[in-house]
């Protein structure tokens, strides 16, 4: 028995997986009246990355069902007790990894987001899945919200937020990654530039790809 299998985690994470699959984001305007190749600028813009975000406020943008269990695992296996995300949306990533730390025997998770509803929406459901005392979420721009105040010791890094800030929400977190801990990365081929980083023989990182979308990395010292 685990919070990730029981009530009131497992049907709250069950419901929302469904609400995510029945969601439409190709309708939005930002899908309908924008050509792909602007749409593709915009998910690799350091720049106009809100614009993107912005017009998907109301859609879950969940990680994957295998890829929360993947959080969950990698987070019980390491026994995990400081974890960082990029990326609140809805809260599903982090209903996943505050259950770890909760069958961890506790542990503290800071998390991002700059839509106040999706905060909002994300602080809920934590609520409804008795997983809020964990968890702290930084409403704005994680560039500044993550640049200072992080745990001594971090052990998992999620990365699920705009993709073309990868490589810098790592490097704002990479000071306090102890040897041996764990990145993951949702979507990590729209960001080049951070896969070359930690896929590189002399940057501090052993990767590999997983499944089709997922990136998992190790800090090495």
């Amino acid at each position: 028995m685990t919070t990730l299998t029981t009530a009131p985690c497992a049907p709250l994470l069950d419901r929302l997986f469904a609400e995510a699959d029945a969601s439409r984001p190709e309708a939005l305007p930002i899908f309908a009246q924008t050509s792909p190749e602007e749409r593709d600028r915009l998910m690799h813009s350091k720049t106009d990355w809100q614009r993107l975000y912005g017009a998907l406020k109301d859609v879950p943008l969940p990680v994957s069902r295998e890829t929360g269990r993947l959080l969950y695992m990698l987070a019980r296996s390491t026994g995990a007790r400081a974890i960082v995300e990029f990326g609140t949306s809805f809260g599903l990533s982090t209903l996943h990894l505050a259950a770890a730390l909760r069958d961890n025997g506790g542990g503290h998770l800071v998390t991002s987001e700059f839509e106040p509803g999706k905060i909002a929406r994300a602080s809920a459901h934590l609520a409804e899945a008795g997983l809020a005392d964990l968890v702290e979420i930084r409403a704005g721009d994680a560039l500044e919200t993550l640049a200072g105040n992080l745990p001594h010791t971090v052990d998992l890094l999620l990365l699920d937020g705009a993709k073309a800030l990868y490589g810098d929400v790592l490097a704002l977190v990479e000071p306090h990654l102890r040897p041996g801990a764990l990145i993951v990365a949702d979507n990590a081929d729209y960001c080049p530039e951070y896969l070359a980083r930690v896929r590189a023989h002399d940057r501090g990182y052993v990767s590999v790809p997983f499944a089709e979308d997922v990136e998992v990395s190790m800090r090495l010292g």
